[in-house]
């Protein structure tokens, strides 16, 4: 019965990582839509990532001027493995940016809260279905 309940723990850490993600990307883009400064932005280049698979994904490079002066230019922290033509190289977009701390931002059609929303959908599911069958084992012991 030890090892059973080890490997309960595995979906439990999964969907709590998967929930913790995603509840922190909703949280931060909440957070840029209620305190969050709009920007002028233009496409700088695109940060090539290759994930193990072997995929690559590009993050566009934004670059803009805060309100306070300072320049600003930072990669989007989603990437995609196509580029679409409104963010090519020198396409001019809009951000929302944390004037504190700018690197908190996010590419208006481009930064899909989606991904968020799965994560956290997906989360939720697995940990309260691994609760839900550790709680039956124990009350079935």
């Amino acid at each position: 019965m030890g090892r059973a309940w080890l490997f309960s723990l595995i979906p439990l850490a999964i969907g709590t990582g998967f929930l913790a993600f995603g509840v922190y990307g909703l949280r931060r883009a909440r957070a840029l839509r209620r305190t969050g400064v709009s920007a002028e932005a233009r496409i700088v280049r695109h940060d090539a990532r290759r994930s193990d698979e072997g995929a690559t994904f590009y993050h566009p490079v934004a670059a803009w001027t805060a309100r306070d002066g300072r320049a600003c230019e930072y990669p989007s922290r989603f990437g995609r493995g196509r580029v679409g033509s409104g963010f090519g190289v020198g396409a001019y977009v809009m951000v929302r940016y944390d004037p504190v701390a700018p690197h908190r931002f996010e590419i208006e059609g481009w930064d899909a809260r989606t991904v968020d929303l799965l994560f956290t959908v997906l989360g939720a599911v697995f940990t309260t279905g691994t609760v839900l069958v550790l709680l039956v084992r124990l009350l079935t012991l």
